[in-house]
């Protein structure tokens, strides 16, 4: 991967992943990492970025720095606009899509801004070319994006396309999926050996084991996929060719993994996405209860996101449910290293056991906990 820096890029990520998306673009040459909430800025080559899209596990879009500028009004957003030579970033037949961010912004009308950056980028194609791009806000050929502070605002031309984290392979939904990016956070957070047997208790629709079992072949998340570089100007074919071409072999090793949901739609819904993912034959999957169900080995890492507390109505099930759960723990997981994440911040003290570890996340917009529980034999009360 070449080591020249040669423009600026930010990829953002889930918040409280930003450290261990840094590890990774350090890792694929980047250069200048620098973390910032919800992403990491960084410099390096195109090739850099390429592989950043491709191999990163955590990033969900990585983000082309076109340049900042001063602003007070929605016309000075235009001005900044109308000033980059649109033309030389990608055709005039690409369609566009504009999104707008802000932190502390004066401007009233956030969707007022957003089209007069549409505005400026289809009249400057006009001066230049007389003719304007479609805009397209479901399918676009290219994404820019601007970013406004209190009186600085940032654009940015999207690298990636759809977000990073649609790997391709979701086949079957369940209620409230985990993203695939916060998934392999997750499992990198739990410090699983790829030679130790992992648990998903409540499987869902199988992200979890997705993700771990692509992490173990060492299979690229964005092997499946397109990415929003190929329709821009500056797409260099022989180092985009070199990146997806050199990709390195799978693993050898075929990890122990397992998965279980009380809900038989939920195993199903799994299986169908282990299949789209080639990950089928990997993982052993069955219904059951994660009150009932017993250890698959005797010891390993489980990891669960339970879709407990998603309504107010569940308040009095979880007071009953942490610590039967608790209990199930300790008599049928002793030696396990045990990591729950969840919104309820109650979990820790109803569970009756003391967690090892508590790691701050963020699914979208809600904060949760990754809990983390050692499981000691001999440890359950009486």
């Amino acid at each position: 991967m070449s080591s020249n820096p040669s423009e600026s890029f930010f990829a953002s990520s889930p918040r409280g992943l930003e450290g261990l998306l840094a590890d990774e673009l350090r890792a694929l040459g980047a250069q200048d990492v620098t973390q910032a909430a919800g992403g990491v800025a960084f410099t390096g080559s195109w090739e850099t970025c390429y592989a950043v899209n491709f191999h990163s596990r955590i990033a969900s879009r990585v983000l082309w720095h076109l340049g900042s500028f001063d602003y007070a009004t929605e016309e000075d957003i235009y001005a900044a606009a109308r000033s980059v030579s649109w033309r030389h970033l990608f055709e005039v037949g690409k369609s566009i899509r504009v999104n707008l961010t802000a932190i502390r912004s004066p401007l009233k009308s956030l969707d007022f801004a957003t089209l007069r950056i549409k505005d400026a980028i289809c009249d400057r194609f006009r001066d230049d070319t007389g003719i304007r791009p479609d805009v397209d806000r479901l399918n676009p050929d290219v994404r820019v994006h601007c970013f406004l502070e209190q009186a600085k605002g940032t654009l940015y031309l999207d690298t990636s396309g759809e977000p990073l984290f649609k790997r391709g392979w979701r086949q079957a939904a369940v209620e409230a999926p985990l993203r695939e990016n916060l998934a392999a956070g997750i499992v990198r957070l739990t410090g699983w050996k790829f030679d130790e047997p992992l648990f998903d208790p409540m499987c869902g629709g199988g992200t979890l084991l997705v993700e771990a079992a692509a992490m173990a072949l060492n299979e690229p998340p964005g092997a499946g996929r397109g990415f929003g570089f190929e329709n821009l100007a500056t797409l260099d074919l022989k180092a985009w060719n070199r990146v997806r071409d050199g990709r390195p072999p799978r693993n050898k090793v075929r990890p122990a993994l397992f998965g279980s949901d009380i809900e038989q739609r939920a195993v199903d819904s799994a299986k169908k996405n282990l299949m789209a993912a080639g990950f089928f034959d990997l993982v052993k999957l069955q219904r059951a209860d994660i009150l009932k169900v017993e250890a698959p080995a005797s010891a390993g890492v489980m990891v669960a996101n339970p879709p407990y507390g998603e309504r107010l109505s569940d308040a009095d099930e979880l007071a009953a449910f942490y610590p039967q759960l608790g209990t199930a723990l300790k008599q049928r997981f002793a030696g396990w290293r045990c990591h729950f994440l969840t919104s309820d911040l109650r979990m820790a003290k109803m569970i009756r056991l003391s967690p090892s570890r508590r790691v701050p996340l963020f699914n979208g917009a809600l904060e949760c906990r990754l809990f983390e529980f050692v499981v000691v034999a001999g440890s359950n009360r009486k």
